[in-house]
Order: structure tokens, then sequence, then C-alpha cells
């Protein structure tokens, strides 16, 4: 926003005029009611704003801020406290160059003898005060009196009206009916998302069950409904693609982190997208299957994994919990929350060998590397829970995003995606951000692919389907080049999420039951235990094993049966002298197995059953489909008088391979192929359907 002239402004519009478009002086999504702040808040958002206000250029200067010195990091008593002093520093950076008018025009900034360092204090205080409508605030006698913050309000308050036509200049400059509408749309949508985003709760199960936590609801007055469309009052429902994350309306977000389910860490306050890539997680391991997590900062997304494998036997190594401070912070955070398959390492991600003894069971990495945030409708919110820089707040007061921080973002994104690519045990890599920019999402992934780094052992990665099951249309845009992108709305924050996993080792073979124990953890057998396998069972394994080794068996095993085939026929025919018909070369035919008994015929009527076998088309070896063995029955056979006697053959050898394998679809093409007119011997299976999106460990 520029600076304002307002020198020779004339207040021709009456005030009455402009209230009567809003009662408010400012409306914003952030405040939605009056808050008296203690002092300590003051202090603790001038110190934020401080360190984030936005600096001119030299010429540009006219209110100053004092020298850039290292102060205190602010003490908060509790996290209400906290986010009250980021809001109100936050708020007061939005709306950075008004505040500022404001004190010059009233007169303000050079009547009052106040050093440079307290201009921070002045600008956050002045935000809140006509915010009350310069009001004075009521401060209980409980709260701690701060000497600096009584000072500047009540210098404040002795310039109020001259405050107040200041601010009525610049409103009636823009037309604005609120100070609101001056900021960039980008902002003003970003608040009005903000304040119709419904509230999202994951339910901890490790330390309460889904059941018990909908009985206690119910009990607290609440009522499931089945829609987000149908919220309001005390009602929730269930997310459609996570079963554990329940939504609530906004409006009682305030109270739910007051609720003892929520005190008590049964229910934890967290953002949709942060719970998708928890689950996509959970979808990729087995029951002995490490995780690694490569950053520390979003500690409520690692418990969640915690939670959601909880019944398996693995670990979560979590990277780059370095200070003493933070590590017990997040151990009391952990076993408050009954989380304790989780390991904290001091190595920070990019330092991290990954030959380490202790990470060779990993098999899935994590990497929600630092971003814009972009994608967020509160970026208060997704700094404190994220952890994030708090110099984000700058670009996020205006909109956008710079160029160069863009450019540096995507720089360290890539430098990370590219080592967790070096770590050879690991399998599959989830990837995501809170951000709308290509830069920080699909660009950095195709980068990475692309680029053939040094140290990186074991098959390439390529991109797979995500593993959240698409639950509409919108769904199955949003997946669009197999990234999952949700843009920003009323209903959920923008992110982007992608799964990297290693292209498949043609030597490496699965056994049955490995298949069994993958969809027994993903709970896809309905309690169905995986069976144990007899000695003929494990005999046929083996042997399958054998003929599954790679497309040159099937093809040699096809062939050597093909020219058995052929030599049982052709001497004889060849011996005919009367049977002038010329046999054309039989194509390539699957084992037909034949009846018990032998079956006399004539030369020229096997030539024509050969003639009318259908040719089948072989497939390609990378599906590895082979036949199964089907029993039909041969028609008896009549043969005229007047034709040539027949030779006598012996009974054909029967061949049954019942070493190949072959999957549904491919059996039924082929059955129907050889048997179009005989009932099928056996009821065969309906194939599975498979979709893009559920693919459980799709390295395999």
């Amino acid at each position: 926003m520029p600076n304002l002239d307002l020198s020779n402004l004339s207040v021709s519009v009456k005030m009455s005029e402009l209230n009567s478009k809003d009662s408010s002086l400012l409306s914003t999504s952030s405040m939605t009611e009056t808050v008296n702040y203690p002092d300590q808040v003051f202090i603790n958002a001038a110190k934020i704003f401080q360190g984030i206000y936005r600096k001119k250029p030299p010429d540009r200067i006219l209110v100053n801020y004092g020298p850039d010195i290292v102060h205190t990091p602010p003490q908060f008593k509790d996290e209400r406290s906290q986010r009250w002093s980021y809001e109100l520093a936050f708020n007061a950076l939005k709306y950075q160059d008004l505040l500022e008018t404001i004190l010059l025009v009233s007169g303000f900034y050079h009547s009052q003898p106040l050093p440079d360092e307290m201009t921070s204090l002045v600008v956050v205080m002045l935000f809140d005060f006509q915010y009350r409508k310069f009001q004075p605030r009521y401060v209980s006698n409980k709260e701690e009196v701060i000497d600096e913050v009584q000072e500047i309000e009540a210098l404040l308050d002795s310039y109020k009206t001259k405050l107040a036509a200041a601010l009525a200049k610049c409103r009636i400059k823009y037309a604005a009916p609120t100070i609101e509408y001056i900021l960039p749309e980008t902002v003003r949508k970003q608040e009005q998302r903000a304040s119709t985003l419904p509230v999202y709760a994951w339910i901890n199960t490790a330390k309460a069950s889904i059941t018990e936590v909908y009985n206690t609801l119910r009990q607290e007055g609440f009522t499931q409904i089945d829609s987000p469309s149908e919220l309001g009052a005390y009602t929730y429902c269930v997310d459609q693609h996570c079963q554990d994350l329940l939504i609530f309306p906004p409006h009682l977000k305030e109270e739910l982190g007051n609720m003892g389910m929520v005190v008590h860490n049964l229910l934890i306050l967290q953002d949709k997208s942060h719970s998708l890539a928890a689950h996509s997680v959970k979808a990729l391991l087995t029951e002995d299957n490490d995780v690694i997590v490569a950053n520390p900062y979003s500690v409520y997304t690692i418990a969640h994994i915690s939670a959601l494998t909880g019944q398996f036997s693995g670990n979560i190594y979590v990277c780059g919990v370095k200070s003493e401070s933070r590590e017990e912070e997040m151990l009391e955070l952990f076993g408050n929350m009954e989380c304790r398959n989780i390991k904290l390492l001091k190595e920070s991600f990019p330092d991290l060998d990954p030959s380490d003894i202790r990470l060779q069971k990993a098999k899935v990495l994590l990497l929600l590397p630092q971003c814009s945030g972009s994608g967020v409708s509160d970026p208060v919110e997704f700094i404190l829970q994220e952890h994030g820089d708090t110099a984000l707040l700058q670009d996020l007061s205006q909109g956008c995003i710079s160029t160069d921080r863009l450019n540096g973002l995507a720089k360290q994104q890539l430098s990370e995606l590219n080592h967790a690519m070096k770590f050879s045990k690991v399998q599959a890599i989830v990837y995501g951000t809170c951000s709308i920019y290509p830069e920080e999402n699909e660009n950095v992934i195709r980068q990475a692919l692309h680029l053939k780094s040094e140290g990186i052992k074991g098959p390439s990665y390529r991109i797979s389907a995500p593993l959240i099951p698409p639950c509409s249309s919108e769904d199955i845009e949003s997946a669009s080049d197999n990234f999952l992108k949700v843009e920003p709305s009323k209903t959920s924050n923008g992110c982007f999420l992608a799964v990297l996993t290693r292209e498949k080792d043609p030597t490496e073979s699965v056994s049955v039951s490995d298949v069994l124990a993958r969809a027994a953890s993903k709970g896809l057998l309905d309690g169905t235990g995986v069976p144990k396998s007899s000695k003929r069972e494990k005999k046929k394994a083996k042997a399958t094993h054998k003929t599954t080794l790679g497309p040159s068996v099937s093809e040699v095993k096809i062939n050597e049966f093909l020219n058995r085939e052929n030599n049982l026929f052709s001497p004889r025919i060849q011996q005919d002298p009367k049977n002038s018909y010329q046999m054309r070369k039989p194509t390539k035919l699957g084992a037909i197995p034949t009846n018990n008994k032998a079956v006399k015929t004539t030369n020229g009527q096997i030539s024509k059953m050969l003639e009318r076998q259908p040719t089948i088309v072989r497939p390609k070896p990378e599906e590895k489909i082979v036949l199964k063995p089907v029993q039909i029955m041969l028609p008896p056979v009549s043969i005229p008088l007047s034709m040539t006697p027949t030779i006598k053959m012996r009974s054909p050898v029967h061949y049954y391979h019942h070493r190949w394998h072959v999957g549904s679809r491919s059996t039924s093409a082929l059955q129907s192929s050889y048997i179009p007119t005989f009932p099928a011997t056996g009821r065969s299976k309906e194939a599975p359907p498979s979709t893009a999106f559920w693919n459980p460990k799709p390295w395999h």
C-alpha cells in the first residue's frame, strides 16, 4: 500500500453515511469479538512485529522503528496468549501503512517524545485501540500491569479524536466501508475463507476408540450429520476421506479448544491436509516397517502417524530435534498422547547418513518441508502449529510470495527430496506442502526425478497414484498427473500431496503369504486370517516361483509344448498320399487337455480341427500370464465307410501345466476363446475393481 497524502483532503462526507454501511470501523475475520488483551500480550506482539515489519527504502521512511537488535524471545503464559500475540502482530503488519499514516496525519508521531524502539508497541496498540472504536480497555486486577503499556495507552487515549478523524479520512479516500477494503483482494478473500473454514479434529485412537469419542460427543449434546454442508449449532460429521477425522462448524472453534477431550488429547485440532499425509504413510506400511519423518515441525502429524500405526511393531524416527528443551517438550506431548513408537534423532535430515544402521528397516519417508503456506486461510495458525518461519508473515500479509523467497524455498525443497532418494532401503516417499505454487510442488517432483543424483542406490523412483480414494468428481480432477492438489476453499485449505515409489525390481517375486499379510494389515480381508500353507501348497508355490522368474522361461515352456504337439500329428499326416489337403502351419496354442479315451479320426478331420482352433495372442512377457488347465469333452467322431481306413494312433499325452498362473481377466478371455459353447468347469471369480487411488505398497 503506498503512503497516503491526506493533507489537503476535505472531510465532506457525513460520518453517519459511512457508518450506515458498516457499524464497525474494522471487521477482521481473525478477531470476531473485542478482546481486552493483558499488558503482556502487547509486549509480546510488539516483539514479534519488530522482527517482521516491512522495511522501506531510505527515501520513503517516515516512521522509524529503531535499530535491528536482538530482543529477548516472547514469553507466553499459555497457547491462548501465544495466539493472541501473533494475531495482534499479524494484523498490525497487514495494516502497517495505514497505521503509520494515521500516526502522521493525526500529529501523534511528531508530538510525542517516544524513542524509536517503542514505535512497534505504539503500532500494535493503535490497531487494538481503533478496533475497539477508540474506547478504553478493561483491565482485570489479576493481570500484571506493565508501565510502558499503561503510558502509551494514556497517550493514545488523549489523541483519540484526532486519530479517529485521520482514520475517517483514509476510509473516505478509498471509499471503504471498513478499512478491510484497503487490503489487497487476495488477502480479503483469504480472510473470508478463514471465517467459514470448518474445524477439523482427528481422533487419537491411542487413547480412545472412535466409538468412545462418538458416545462422549453425544453426551456433550452434539449430533452427527451426514454432510459438511449441514453443519450448524452443535453438530459434526465424519470426513469422507479419513474415517478418524471429524468436522465441526467454525463458530465452535474456541469452545472446542476448551473441551475436555481436546484438553486431554483425545481429539486433536489440526488441518485436514496433515491427516491426508498421515493416512498416506499408513497405507504404505506393513507390520514391521519403520518410518522416517524428515522435519520435526508438524508434531501433531507425527503423533497421528503413531496413533494410526500403534498396532504395528515399527518405529517412527524424527529428524532434527537438536535442543534439549525442544526434545523434552515433544516427549512430554507424545507421552500425554500415549504415542510409544516415536524415536527422536538430533541429526537434521540433510546431515543424516542414508546408511545409518538405525534406519535399515525404514520403508517409508515422510517429507513435509518448509513451504510458503500460500494455500492456508489462517497464516497465524499455520505458523504456530507447524513451527514455520515467521518471516513468511511479511509476504502472507500482502497475499503473495516474493520471487526470491519462493525460489529459495523451492531450492531447499529440491535438495531435501534429492537427499531422501538416497536412502536405499526406503521404498516410498510421501511429499506434501501447504502451497498452491507449482514451483514448490510438481516442479520440485519432476526436477528430482529428472536429476540423476550421485549416491542414489536401488531402482529409480516413479510417481504413484494418490493413496486417498476419490469420493467425488472434484477429487478425481484434483488428482491430475497422479498428484493430489486441493485448492483453497470455504471448506478446506489448499495443499499438495505426491507419493513416489521405487520401480518394481523384475527379479523380485512376491509370495501369496506376503500379499495376504499386506491385505490383512490394510483391513481388506474383513477379519479373515492369513491361512497357513500346507506342504503341497508350498511345493506348488516353489514350482510357480521357478516358472515366473522371467518372461523367457514361460516362452520356452510354451514353445516346447507346441513342438511336441506338432510332432504328434505331422509325420502321420504326411504319410497319407491320398490326402491332398495342405495343412497350414498351426498357430501358437496353449495347452488343450484331451479326454482319457483315445480319439480316432482321419487326417482330413484332424486338419479341419486344427484349422478351427482360434488364434490366441500370446500375452506380453512383462504381464507374466500363463494358462490354467480347462477340461473339455470332445464329441464322438463318426467316420464314413468310403474314406480311407483310419490310422491307429496312440493315446495323446495329457499335458496339465499346473505350474502356470493366469490373471482373472486373462483366464476368462482364454476360456471364452477355447470353449465358447461349452459350460465352464468350476465357478470363475470376479476380478476386483481397480482404482488409481487406492494402491497400497505400489512398489510391489
